[in-house]
């Protein structure tokens, strides 16, 4: 369903700022307050501070240290230039770790997120992996992507960041990958808005209908890698922000101070080609604004209230002028003329799901550990 504020049938939440705009999964209680709401209470009980949370960071990092000895590195972590990789890198460091940190330049990064990275390895001495894709396959791919019609565009890098770092993990036999992901600054994410990152299927099926070149380069994570790397390797992935008080606008001073950090504006705009999908390709062709689902996080975290989210969300998300240099950017470096952009703008919607995904090998995968679980029980009693 896609409304506006105007519709009579538009409804939004009571505590938090989601609402039914181009969300088929928002439902409501009798008091008016929306499912994800409630969602983020309940993984909220799987974040740890205080004494608990540093009695969990102790043991995880006894763990990963044991795990690492005689290893050049014991841990891996991907670095962006955010606000969330950033502080992860800190953390690793001060916690005695030995991390290897891995950037993929797709293309699209911004100078500040360059800068970024710089200030990060050299203040804190690690190790970091640039892995540069080949622009032309990339290219390629994103293309195929805006093409189909569908909404995760952002999946062709963020593929390729997971493919790329489980591949170093095995070739540097790291047992541990550090994420910055966490529960406090961005939970709520409507399914919808997004597709599973690990489908190698639907990326091929996509471009397979899409593109125009071989993929000899690219890196992808298929089935196989997936059986190896979970069931071979047991790549242990962890989220340590979830174990650390985490308040979004005061560590962004404190790495600012620390590191010479600096923001970019937005939530993942280090990258050029997410600020313009996110502030205009999303809006305009789903009417998706995802600061609805960061801001809706930070109030459930009580890190904002909803008025400063409403006011947020009142504010235009491109000025005329940046936008306007932006899309003339991104359409030069996609060789897109302003008609076949608006031709892609105009297409109808499709779902990843209208192509080929690999869920039911992934779920007759998991069907098939539960029975192995449940056998080995049962021997285990008798």
């Amino acid at each position: 369903m896609v409304l506006s504020k105007e519709n009579p049938f538009y409804r939004q939440c009571a505590i938090t700022v989601m609402d039914n705009i181009a969300d088929p999964d928002i439902v409501f209680d009798e008091a008016g307050i929306c499912n994800y709401y409630y969602e983020y209470r309940e993984a909220e009980k799987n974040v740890l501070t205080g004494q608990q949370g540093e009695q969990k960071m102790h043991e995880l990092t006894a763990i990963i240290k044991r795990r690492g000895e005689g290893k050049k590195y014991d841990c891996l972590i991907g670095l962006s230039g955010g606000v969330d990789s950033t502080y992860v890198a800190y953390l690793v460091k001060k916690l005695g770790l030995r991390p290897l940190a891995v950037h993929l330049d797709n293309g699209w990064n911004s100078e500040l997120a360059i800068k970024n990275i710089e200030n990060i390895v050299n203040k804190l001495g690690i190790d970091l992996v640039t892995l540069v894709v080949n622009w032309r396959e990339f290219k390629d791919i994103q293309l195929s992507y805006l093409k189909a019609s569908v909404v995760d565009i952002e999946l062709v890098s963020d593929h390729a960041i997971f493919a790329s770092m489980y591949k170093l993990a095995k070739k540097h036999r790291i047992s541990y990958l550090i994420s910055g992901t966490n529960i406090v600054t961005e939970h709520i994410m409507p399914p919808g808005w997004l597709y599973k990152k690990m489908d190698f299927v639907n990326l091929q099926d996509i471009h397979s209908k899409f593109g125009n070149m071989k993929l000899k380069t690219y890196p992808f994570y298929d089935f196989k890698r997936h059986l190896y790397y979970s069931a071979v390797l047991k790549l242990s992935p962890i989220s340590i922000l979830n174990y650390v008080p985490y308040n979004k606008a005061e560590i962004k001073k404190f790495i600012s101070n620390e590191l010479d950090w600096r923001d970019y504006g937005g939530k993942h705009y280090e990258s050029l080609f997410t600020k313009f999908y996110q502030a205009y390709i999303l809006p305009e062709k789903f009417k998706i604004d995802k600061r609805k689902a960061h801001l809706s996080t930070l109030i459930c975290s009580g890190q904002i209230t909803k008025a400063i989210a409403v006011a947020e969300l009142a504010l235009p998300l491109y000025l005329e002028a940046e936008l306007s240099s932006d899309k003339e950017y991104v359409l030069k470096k996609l060789s897109l003329s302003e008609d076949e952009f608006a031709q892609i703008m105009r297409a109808p919607i499709h779902k990843h799901e209208d192509f080929k995904t690999d869920t039911h090998l992934k779920r007759g995968y998991m069907q098939l550990l539960q029975k192995t679980q449940k056998f080995r029980k049962i021997f285990t009693r008798k």
